[in-house]
């Protein structure tokens, strides 16, 4: 695909992704994301031709201008949407596959100082969430989501939803598919430690019936809604 091509479909992508884009030329002209994965288009290119120096300075350039900062050397498919950007990082040897969404806060990092292949390589069709990690040189498969904050260190199978730190990976109820429309929800994650809590609560309050035949009323539960009523929220 040329880099003409290429930049049609980045903004093409925007629409798909970001119901606040309005026309062609707001997106062109006004999104950060999309002008740091222009950017990188061209800097890559001279990377590839052996113009080091030149890549790494349109990409410092880039990062000035639009708080996102990718190396030259990292590999990015088409149709990549970077929404805000802000503070986006993605290594040298990290690679992004086709139709993929990254959120503001996001670090494709190293774990070591091997100069060989030391970051990620993410599949297509992956959403990650604000504020994410996904570090060292791990598979992201397709159709994955990456929940927000989350810290990924190991592999993760296609069609996988990972949360938490460090990162678990959750099989999803329903399959992701190439024709489905993007999953953007990256929000909408289960709360692990939350449920565990939950599970063993519900089991000491069965053995404390089976052994007093009540269950003691002081043991705390979300009430309804997930609303925790019992503690103090400590404000100031």
């Amino acid at each position: 695909m040329g880099l003409l091509a290429q930049m049609r479909r980045d903004v093409a992508c925007v629409f798909e992704r970001d119901p606040a884009a309005r026309s062609k030329t707001e997106v062109a002209l006004l999104y950060s994301g999309v002008h740091a994965v222009w950017a990188h288009r061209v800097s890559h290119a001279l990377w590839a031709r052996g113009h080091h120096l030149s890549a790494r300075a349109v990409s410092q350039a880039a990062r000035a201008v639009t708080g996102v900062e990718i190396h030259p050397g990292a590999t990015l498919g088409p149709g990549l949407f970077i929404d805000h950007g802000m503070g986006v990082v993605i290594g040298e040897t990290a690679e992004v596959g086709e139709d993929c969404t990254i959120y503001h806060g996001v670090t494709l990092g190293g774990t070591s100082l091997d100069p060989g292949k030391r970051h990620p390589t993410i599949g297509d069709r992956v959403t990650i969430g604000a504020g994410a990690k996904v570090l060292g040189p791990i598979e992201v498969g397709h159709d994955s989501r990456i929940g927000g904050n989350a810290v990924v260190v190991r592999p993760v199978a296609d069609n996988s939803v990972v949360v938490g730190v460090p990162g678990q990976v959750i099989a999803r109820t329903t399959p992701h598919t190439a024709s489905d429309k993007p999953d953007l929800e990256h929000t909408n994650q289960p709360d692990l430690i939350g449920a565990a809590v939950a599970n063993l609560l519900d089991r000491v309050d069965k053995l404390e019936y089976q052994v007093t035949g009540h269950v003691d009323e002081f043991h705390m539960h979300p009430r309804g809604g997930g609303v925790w009523e019992e503690l103090e929220d400590f404000s100031i």
